[in-house]
């Protein structure tokens, strides 16, 4: 996360939480400094019963939404300073021409600041890979087609 010129007063460690698919994770804290480097891989898995059609996916996928927070340690629940929302399928597929670098992976975007945030947006740069795999119920038990 880069955000030129900007200094926080309040010196307390920084992690990004992040909602998708139901899931909540977050990293590990770092230092208060810009740029924050946050070099985590994490994994979120969801099973979609009675899915077949993979255009049902799709519309689920567009009306769940995937939400990230720069939050810093700050008591007593912490302070979020900037979030940054998107339907969870453009989240996960986005269009082409919003991606660049190796195999088209990377992505930055501009994180909406909270009120109490001074400066410019915080830009977030990550990068999504998203693995579908189609299985049959066989006895109720799950297997890998």
């Amino acid at each position: 996360i880069t955000c030129p010129g900007v200094q926080l007063k309040d010196k307390k460690e920084l992690y990004l939480s992040v909602f998708v698919l139901g899931q909540y994770h977050k990293t590990e804290c770092v230092p208060a400094v810009f740029p924050l480097f946050f070099q985590e891989r994490l994994v979120f898995e969801k099973e979609f019963a009675n899915i077949v059609d993979p255009g049902d996916l799709v519309k689920l996928l567009e009306f769940d939404t995937a939400v990230l927070e720069l939050i810093q340690l700050v008591p007593p629940v912490g302070k979020v300073l900037a979030t940054y929302e998107e339907n969870t399928r453009d989240f996960l597929f986005p269009d082409p021409k919003l991606t660049h670098g190796h195999r088209g992976l990377q992505r930055e975007v501009l994180m909406k600041r909270s009120p109490s945030f001074t400066g410019i947006a915080p830009k977030l740069r990550f990068s999504t890979i998203c693995l579908i795999s189609d299985s049959l119920l066989v006895l109720g038990r799950s297997h890998i087609q």
